[in-house]
């Protein structure tokens, strides 16, 4: 074997490499981290859990001062608009 054809043997694999599988494998695993640091935390799940047992209580609130408004004041919902 002569120099010219080692040359080759390593030059092109190495190109292919560089050109194509070192990006993907960059890529990949950029992607990879902004997924895992898009995921909630166990604390901030905590947290978003609490807030929406807190809306679904206000939720029922509104709609029971709601009834009674309707019930005690029936154009109230005229002055809104």
């Amino acid at each position: 074997m002569d120099s010219s054809h080692i040359t080759a043997v390593i030059l092109v694999p190495s190109i292919v490499f560089m050109v194509v599988v070192a990006p993907v494998w960059v890529w990949l695993h950029y992607r990879s981290k902004s997924r895992a640091q898009a995921a909630l935390t166990e604390t901030e799940r905590d947290n978003l859990e609490a807030l929406l047992l807190k809306s679904e209580t206000m939720m029922e609130r509104i709609d029971t001062l709601e009834a009674i408004l309707d019930t005690q004041a029936p154009a109230w919902r005229k002055h809104d608009q």
